[in-house]
């Protein structure tokens, strides 16, 4: 009994260490990605207050259409996973290409959504006359860094399901390095061009996402760990069945994204109505949650690599104990956030402001974003573990249930006609992530039980 005990116990060890070294490279990248949108905020900000409102409601355009073609190419990680735990490196170039149509598909039409749909967008928010010329601006340069970012995200979707995901540690950190100077130069108008605000912003991070793209693409041509797969061994034209299969497990995840994207767009827009010391409250609470959302989405990530894994070699209890590892995991990491907000909300509301009015509420929000940061932690990371099963479209209902079912009816009761104001928000924010933290594991607890022994790539 010890010593199965003891094996067990070795296993879990070894599963946890697995998903770390996976975890952390992904971890690093994400969180340079969302450093891009902090130097576009600082460099606006030191610009003017103009520069800054326009860049502010151009990301956010931009960032509610784009998690939907995120979530579609996140199609490619747990298939390619699969095929690499089974051993069938053959079948992973073929994937690859019509993973680059798929991405070269979306790439296009979110382009084209953007040309031609984001001012429209932009104008439907109500925004400041001054600011729309800008704002469409922006949106209009920044199109058009979007077929660099699905291909990113594509070759980006390789490596993560071959297990390698120090490249998009390396690439995201380019972008990073590479945007402040970029972003310097454009908007205030160095080296002898023009000053183009938030139209030269727009520009340097489309230009930022080609050359993160071009430079991934490279070192995948060229480096040892991709050679096996013969990537350019042929032209292959899209292939209507091998894109619908993507399509089937990636749709739902892209309405998944944007289904919560868009719950926190409304919850803004809502909270908008309450006065500007309110608004300024949110986003500080916001833009901290945000930051500590980068490590369990990580490590939803390496967990969806795992699990994928461990499905390909025909591994059932390798499949549960990924997923659970997983969970556990980053039911870790969210006592380190968590503990932050809880304990020190004004001390971080003091970073980002000295308005003594802002800061009291932000810590009161901070404090409730704090409370929310387990149920998070457990609804993304059980999502990661269903995405290696390519189970998605449970998941989506379970999430557009959660959030919109559950979390903005409440959080709109609690506070408008309860009077909560901004607390009232989010505490319907807790109550649907919670609902997700409730179902999603229960999902993965059953869908694991029934993984057979020899389960099939599809």
């Amino acid at each position: 009994m010890a010593t199965i005990l003891h094996e067990r116990r070795a296993r879990l060890v070894r599963e946890a260490r697995a998903t770390l070294r996976l975890a952390l490279p992904l971890i690093a990248g994400q969180l340079s990605t969302i450093g891009m949108n902090v130097i576009d905020a600082l460099l606006a900000g030191h610009l003017d207050a103009h520069t800054l409102g326009a860049v502010a409601i151009g990301t956010s355009v931009w960032s509610l259409v784009i998690v939907i073609a995120i979530g579609v190419m996140l199609a490619l990680p747990p298939s390619v996973a699969q095929l690499h735990g089974a051993g069938r490196a053959d079948a992973i170039g073929p994937l690859f290409r019509q993973g680059v149509w798929l991405a070269l598909g979306l790439g296009l039409l979110l382009l084209l959504a953007m040309r031609y749909g984001g001012a429209a967008l932009a104008g439907m928010i109500g925004l400041d006359p001054p600011l729309v010329p800008d704002v469409i601006a922006f949106v209009h340069a920044i199109a058009w860094g979007a077929p660099a970012l699905t291909l990113f995200f594509a070759l980006r979707g390789l490596g993560e399901g071959l297990g390698l995901t120090r490249p998009t540690m390396y690439f995201s950190a380019l972008g990073l390095f590479l945007l402040g100077p970029l972003g310097y130069v454009l908007m205030y108008g160095k080296l002898g061009l023009p000053r183009m605000g938030a139209h030269g912003s727009g520009i340097a991070t489309a230009l930022v996402l080609w050359l993160q793209m071009l430079a991934f693409a490279l070192y995948v041509l060229r480096s040892r760990h991709y050679r096996h797969l013969h990537l350019l061994a042929r032209f292959e034209r899209p292939n209507r069945r091998a894109l619908a299969d993507l399509l089937h497990i990636g749709l739902p995840m892209g309405v998944t994204m944007f289904m919560e994207a868009s719950l926190f767009v409304a919850v803004a827009l809502a909270i908008g109505t309450l006065g500007t010391d309110v608004v300024a409250s949110h986003q500080i609470a916001l833009n901290v949650a945000s930051v500590a959302f980068m490590v369990p989405l990580g490590l939803a990530m390496a967990v969806t690599v795992r699990v994928g894994h461990a499905v390909g070699r025909g591994d059932a209890q390798g499949v549960r104990d990924a997923g659970w590892v997983g969970i556990a995991l980053t039911l870790a990491t969210q006592c380190v956030s968590a503990g932050a907000m809880l304990l020190l909300p004004q001390r971080i509301a003091a970073l980002y402001t000295t308005d003594a009015a802002v800061i009291a509420l932000a810590a009161q929000l901070l404090v409730l974003a704090g409370l929310f940061q387990f149920s998070d932690g457990i609804q993304v990371a059980a999502n990661g573990a269903l995405r290696g099963l390519k189970d998605t479209r449970l998941p989506m209902v379970i999430t557009m249930f959660a959030y919109w079912g559950v979390g903005m009816p409440v959080g709109a009761l609690l506070a408008f006609p309860q009077g909560l104001g901004a607390r009232g928000m989010w505490i319907g924010l807790i109550a649907g992530l919670s609902v997700a933290a409730l179902l999603l594991p229960w999902r993965f607890w059953k869908l694991s039980r029934r993984v057979p022994a020899a389960r099939g790539i599809e």
